[in-house]
């Protein structure tokens, strides 16, 4: 199978990724309404029992608790959708034969940055879930952002690439 143009795995690619953007789309969504009716809905003696080293805790389970996670949770697969979506049409430029169109070095840069902005929110709520639950929710250090800080310099090693392919082949084109 060939790597790029029609039928080629890019076109599976495309279409994965189709599949999972719709379904990032439907969570978001259902997280989004479940957060508005967090807002509406009356909030009395729930609670969340939490199980640790020390035995069962049982704490009450806040509005202001059931927003912010469902919040935090709408922003977080909003920017997977956000990452998604230019993944996509990187995708699509590939899936037609052109993968050194110019902009998809801006979408990679892109895709670098909300990657960044999704692994430093991750990380600071884990972090604020330590000091509120500390024995519920794993201590983070330093070392929990070095996958995805690898991950986004080889991103934006990997756009400065698709930059210098785009210009190569516009001055290739230049030269003819």
């Amino acid at each position: 199978m060939r790597a790029l143009g029609p039928g080629s795995i890019a076109s599976v690619l495309k279409l994965a990724l189709d599949v999972v953007h719709i379904l990032l789309i439907a969570i978001a969504v259902i997280l989004a309404m479940a957060l508005l009716a967090g807002l509406v809905v009356p909030v009395s003696n729930l609670t969340v029992t939490v199980d640790d080293d020390t035995g069962a805790r049982v704490l009450p389970l806040t509005r202001v608790l059931i927003v912010s996670v469902l919040g935090f949770l709408v922003a977080y697969f909003g920017v997977f959708i956000l990452i998604v979506r230019r993944l996509r049409r990187i995708v699509a430029t590939v899936q037609v034969g052109d993968p050194f169109e110019p902009r998809n070095a801006q979408r990679l840069r892109q895709v670098g940055g909300l990657l960044a902005v999704a692994s430093l929110g991750q990380y600071l709520l884990r972090l604020i879930g330590a000091h509120f639950l500390p024995n519920a929710v794993t201590r983070q250090d330093l070392s929990d952002l070095m996958t995805p800080g690898f991950a986004v310099l080889a991103i934006f090693v990997l756009a400065e690439v698709f930059r210098e392919g785009a210009r190569l082949r516009t001055e290739a084109e230049l030269t003819i």
